[in-house]
């Protein structure tokens, strides 16, 4: 049977391919793009050189792909007839916004211009006005409250976005805020989250509905090639339309409900035709190039396209932020973008329209009786002079809207020539009117006049990442003796060597954290250092220990959310007095610290506690062993960490127990300027299934793991502990 179903499948594939491939075309698009006209390449004479650009040569490019996609929209049913309970999700009034919605940045939750956890309350004009003061501001924004979080315990995509500041009805304030400065508002849905908790219900249902509880305007599919129909009728049955943004290449049949795409490029010199827009010029496409640090190409073949940008620099925490340069060239071309968008939707778009200087390439966009052409310069250098020609009409006028002014063109026979310049990697905009320009586009040529009176050259285009400090740990007073429950670790010298875990980053610099010794941020970290002796509790601190420190101080925290979830009425679960607390903030740790004369360990004292000298592995040895630690959890509900006292094997040289593969034990906190994140020690017993995708864990000695921090709430985990040390004479 297992055989049979394999040639089938293969079978199938194969038909399906045929059928992909049995569409006639000189120029098949490679995934989301269309290749240029073949002579508009360079290729080196050892390539069989290049090819002269006639009009024949452009034309046939042309009827090609618009053949094409004549045929195409017929093949995938976008010209067909449609059913009566299905609507054109194009111009349902709830989504028309997406068609002009150019900046789109990915926003982490943890951005602290998004969230102040000093005043508890969400900043969303100061995450805002950030943005309108570096490069000209956004259109729509989409709020990441998940991944690389998720799978830390077993929390769902859903329950992480209810973890927020406020839980719905917080994040539905946080939503009306960017709605009232004219921003949409997107959040991530990731099928791939099967290992935690189950919804309850269907998840398309389960996505509509929070989703309309919060009054957000659309969903981007993580890691998804189109989101299915399903979630779109799931949410016009909650009476709440979503736009729906595939991360990947939707299906071409998808394009009839998937408004938004991001487009995931390949950028040649020449810029290639998105395969998206050309197929329904109303879908709108944001590029994500989220690794780049310069920003030209995404900005060039956005503006050759007619399309967006997903202007995303806090990416996973790790901080890619667009330089003054590139912040400037989206202010330009958002600015151009937004004023001429209704051109952006034409269906008589025109792509490579010719050009008279090599590597300046052009987009017609017609619109009655009005045209607007979006030209970018590919080259390294300036270009002035004649660019373009226009058939010659009587009282046509002509403006530069790049540059704010009218051009007056040269008639030559039949053409009007116009010349103007462009800067290196550069931009323009042409407009064909016979009448005055409308309120719209005057207001553009004022605004740009002012914009561009500096080249783009003027700004730095320098790179350089954010730089973190360690949040200080303030000193206990020294203690000549052991306390209760504390082992001595006696210092000296360590060689402390860990490299972090994140899933994504590579060795970047501004990945992972920035040691006090070190000048940037990266993922490994080796140092040569004197550690001062101190005392180390044996085991994690658990729930009686906390229930002591709670009845006699009364600490509750101003932030609850989460706080202790898995007790009740003011008491741990039954037979939980032994088992490491759970539940507890990094600020309900450091409370717990400071009460008991203690505080929060450095990570390189944690790590000399559970590796000693020698530098082994794991508290026990150099090989990994499973009977010395919680046997995994691998279940969508968790069923507790195991007490403390359960593993006695699995201590460290200096007999400190429960170090790995219990519950993660808070450490050190590192900030930049736009996020702030824990380090944790040890793993987890909690290992959810199914997905790369969650959280990470690190059971060796010379791991760790980066938690980005919000709010005590959303921070706070059901496998998140803590021990403290306390300084020693």
């Amino acid at each position: 049977m297992k055989a049979n179903r394999t040639s089938s499948c293969i079978l199938a594939l194969s038909l399906i391919a045929g059928a992909t491939a049995a569409q006639d075309t000189h120029y098949p698009p490679h995934d989301q793009q269309i290749p240029p006209p073949a002579c508009l390449t360079h290729h080196g004479a050892w390539e069989g050189g290049s090819q002269a650009c006639g009009p024949d040569s452009y034309s046939g490019w042309l009827r090609d792909i618009q053949h094409w996609r004549l045929e195409r929209r017929i093949r995938v049913g976008l010209d067909g007839p449609r059913f009566d309970t299905l609507p054109d999700f194009y111009r349902l009034p709830q989504l028309t916004w997406a068609r002009s919605a150019f900046i789109q940045p990915q926003m982490m939750v943890q951005d602290r211009y998004f969230y102040d956890p000093q005043t508890g309350k969400y900043t969303v004009d100061r995450y805002l006005d950030d943005l309108e003061k570096r490069y000209g501001g956004i259109d729509a924004v989409l709020i990441w409250a998940t991944y690389p979080n998720m799978g830390i315990d077993n929390r769902n995509q859903l329950d992480m976005v209810r973890s927020m500041p406020g839980g719905l009805a917080g994040v539905r304030q946080a939503v009306e805020d960017f709605h009232r400065r004219g921003v949409r508002v997107l959040f991530p849905m990731m099928m791939w989250d099967q290992g935690t908790r189950d919804p309850g219900m269907p998840w398309p249902t389960a996505i509509a509905e929070e989703m309309k509880a919060v009054d957000a305007d659309g969903i981007n599919g993580d890691t998804q090639d189109g989101v299915p129909l399903v979630f779109s009728l799931a949410a016009l049955k909650a009476g709440h339309p979503l736009a729906f943004e595939p991360e990947g290449s939707p299906s071409d049949e998808a394009l009839a409900w998937d408004v938004l795409t991001w487009g995931q490029y390949q950028f040649p010199f020449v810029p290639m035709v998105d395969r998206f827009r050309w197929l329904q010029p109303l879908h709108q496409v944001n590029i994500s190039d989220r690794w780049n640090r310069h920003r030209t190409d995404d900005l060039q073949f956005a503006f050759f396209n007619g399309e967006g940008w997903e202007s995303w620099e806090n990416i996973w925490g790790i901080w890619n932020g667009i330089t003054p340069r590139d912040g400037q060239a989206t202010r330009r071309v958002a600015t151009m973008e937004r004023a001429i968008a209704p051109f952006l939707v034409s269906k008589e778009w025109q792509p490579f329209y010719p050009m008279r200087e090599y590597g300046i390439f052009a987009s017609r966009w017609p619109l009655g009786n009005q045209t607007v052409w979006t030209i970018v310069n590919r080259t390294e250098y300036d270009v002035a002079g004649p660019e373009m020609s226009v058939p010659w009409q009587d009282g046509m006028r002509y403006f530069d809207l790049y540059r704010g002014l009218e051009l007056i063109p040269e008639r030559h026979g039949n053409a009007a020539v116009l010349s103007f310049p462009i800067e290196a990697h550069g931009y323009e905009a042409i407009l064909e009117t016979a009448q005055a320009p409308d309120a719209r586009i005057a207001k553009l040529i004022s605004t740009m006049k002012q914009m561009t009176a500096q080249p783009l050259s003027a700004w730095p285009n320098d790179w350089k990442p954010l730089n973190q400090e360690l949040v200080p740990i303030a000193r206990t007073e020294r203690a000549a003796s052991a306390p209760t429950g504390m082992v001595r670790i006696p210092g000296g010298e360590f060689l402390f060597q860990v490299h972090g875990i994140e899933i994504e980053g590579g060795d970047n610099a501004g990945v992972d954290v920035q040691f006090p010794w070190e000048d940037s941020p990266r993922r490994y970290h080796v140092h040569r250092m004197e550690v001062a002796p101190f005392y180390v509790d044996r085991y994690d601190v658990t729930h009686a220990e906390y229930k002591t420190f709670l009845d006699a101080t009364h600490y509750h925290p101003k932030d609850d959310l989460n706080f202790l979830r898995d007790w009740k009425n003011g008491t741990y679960p039954e037979g939980w007095g032994n088992k490491p607390v759970t539940w507890v903030s990094l600020e309900d740790a450091r409370a717990y610290a400071r009460w008991a004369g203690k505080r929060l360990p450095h990570e390189w004292e944690w790590q000399l506690a559970a590796q000693g000298t020698d530098g082994r592995a794991y508290p026990w040895g150099d090989a990994w062993d499973p009977s010395r630690v919680p046997v995994p959890d691998k279940g969508r509900t968790m069923r507790g960490p195991d007490d403390g006292s359960a593993h006695p094997s699995g201590a460290s040289p200096y007999g400190v127990m429960d170090l790995v593969g219990n519950v993660w034990q808070w450490t050190d906190e590192y900030t930049d300027e736009h996020t702030r994140a824990a380090i944790l020690r040890g793993g987890s017993y909690y290992q959810p299934q199914g997905s790369i995708w969650y959280f990470p864990q690190a059971y060796r000695n010379d791991q760790h793991g980066k938690l980005l921090m919000m709010a005590p709430g959303y921070n706070r985990s059901a496998a998140v502990g803590f021990r403290c040390v306390k300084d020693a004479q």
